[in-house]
């Protein structure tokens, strides 16, 4: 009996700055995924960029672990956006 082939998607998406892409690496890294024996996801920060590794047992699984992954991703770019330090900044600017 043969092992099933994981299917892998590495996925970079590039922030303002590394504390940028830390803060979205640790707010995701705090929800496990939910089929842990069948998808295995690996995150990490590379200069500017946040890393998401992703192996699935099948293709269908690696697209909504991506669109779901996405999905936090936009959530956490337009919060940043919204009220993080730059947005600080442009208020204070703007009194």
């Amino acid at each position: 009996m043969s092992e099933t082939p994981w299917h892998t998607v590495t996925i970079r998406v590039p922030f303002a700055n590394p504390k940028h892409a830390t803060i979205a690496m640790q707010v995701i890294d705090v929800d496990p995924e939910l089929q842990r024996e069948a998808v295995k996801r690996t995150l990490t920060v590379d200069g500017n960029d946040l890393v998401a590794s992703f192996a699935t047992s099948t293709v269908r699984l690696a697209r909504l672990t991506t669109n779901g992954f996405l999905e936090n991703v936009d959530l956490i770019a337009r919060t940043i956006g919204e009220f993080g330090e730059d947005s600080e900044r442009k208020q204070e600017i703007s009194r």
